[in-house]
């Protein structure tokens, strides 16, 4: 079993930064792919990154790509995302999520465990 607790999350001004952080108990990440999901009010959970422990290939949302980074810390099992240049947009609650598998997918039903979400307030 798999424990993921998610933090960092707050309120940031639109253009500001901050850095999630997602670490697991109970097991190494290793063998994991691991992602971070976001649900803003009123919208379905979406897709914003993830990395393959192994190796740390990443994969990225679109509405993310250049602004966001995901890594990892093999010392700390955790997994972190950067968020820069931060939009309004971007206000949801973040989840990460861990999957046993070394296919990096986008899928949050092949996701086995998940945290209990981080809310991220990007205010204009």
């Amino acid at each position: 079993q798999v424990q993921l607790v998610e933090s960092g999350g707050g309120l940031v001004q639109a253009g500001g930064s901050l850095r999630l952080s997602c670490a697991a108990s109970g097991r190494t990440f290793s063998n994991y792919v691991v992602g971070w999901f976001r649900q803003a009010p009123g919208k379905e959970r979406e897709f914003v990154a993830a990395i393959r422990w192994s190796g740390g290939s990443t994969y990225y949302a679109d509405s993310v790509k250049g602004r966001f980074t995901i890594s990892r810390d093999s010392a700390k099992n955790t997994v972190y995302l950067q968020m820069n240049s931060l939009k309004p947009e971007d206000t949801a609650v973040y989840y990460c999520a861990a999957d046993r598998t070394t296919i990096l997918h986008t899928i949050q039903g092949g996701y086995d465990y998940w945290g209990q979400g981080t809310q991220v307030t990007v205010s204009s």
